[in-house]
């Protein structure tokens, strides 16, 4: 019984690590069932649809502990995942309005995927978007140069790249200059929504 207890809680553990990673990539949670679309479609059109990251690991275990459940309810941050064109949004908050997603915002994150591959790259593979009550993080690989991205407004705003042995040439530049300048396009936006989330917050008070 011990040894099942331990290993319900290392794949839980190991699980909450995966859906937090921002570098994971989204084909092998899909893969392993990490994610799962749930709940009632926002539009006619079926774009968006709402999924509820935790609850979708915490329904493959059985749980046998009392303790373990506790663990799970003492979590302060809540979210909720939006997918919407292929891509995930996730909302993060402490209350329950904190994760609804509003109009503006689900055009805001469509345009954001469009206008990146009109002005960085097609030759994309786009993780999560974050929206936290004071940062957007976003990232996402660039397959043609073999390198990922980081973006975030918050303390640490900037843009951030990984990658191994990367080959400075005029390409490499150029890439480097059109997500350096399309940055400046997506800490606009996100700032804006952020901004309005608050309004919208403190009206409700």
């Amino acid at each position: 019984m011990n040894n099942s207890h331990d290993e319900i809680k290392q794949l839980l553990n190991v699980s909450r690590r995966l859906l937090g990673d921002n570098n994971v990539n989204e084909d092998i949670r899909r893969q392993y069932g990490l994610l799962t679309e749930q709940g009632v479609d926002l539009t006619d059109n079926n774009v968006t649809s709402k999924v509820n990251v935790t609850k979708s690991v915490e329904d493959k275990i059985d749980y046998d502990t009392a303790d373990t459940e506790e663990e799970l309810e003492s979590e302060d941050d809540k979210k909720q995942a939006y997918r919407i064109s292929g891509g995930l949004l996730v909302l993060h908050g402490k209350e329950q309005t904190d994760l609804e997603l509003t109009t503006d915002e689900k055009i805001a994150f469509q345009e954001t995927m469009d206008e990146f591959v009109s002005n960085v790259s097609d030759m994309v593979d786009f993780n999560k978007l974050n929206v936290y009550s004071n940062n957007v993080e976003w990232s996402g690989k660039l397959i043609e140069f073999d390198i990922e991205f980081f973006f975030s407004i918050g303390e640490e705003n900037g843009v951030y790249i990984n990658g191994e042995m990367l080959n400075a040439d005029n390409e490499f530049i150029a890439l480097i200059t059109k997500l350096k300048t399309y940055y400046e396009k997506f800490k606009s936006k996100w700032a804006a929504v952020l901004s309005s989330r608050k309004k919208t917050i403190k009206t409700e008070e």
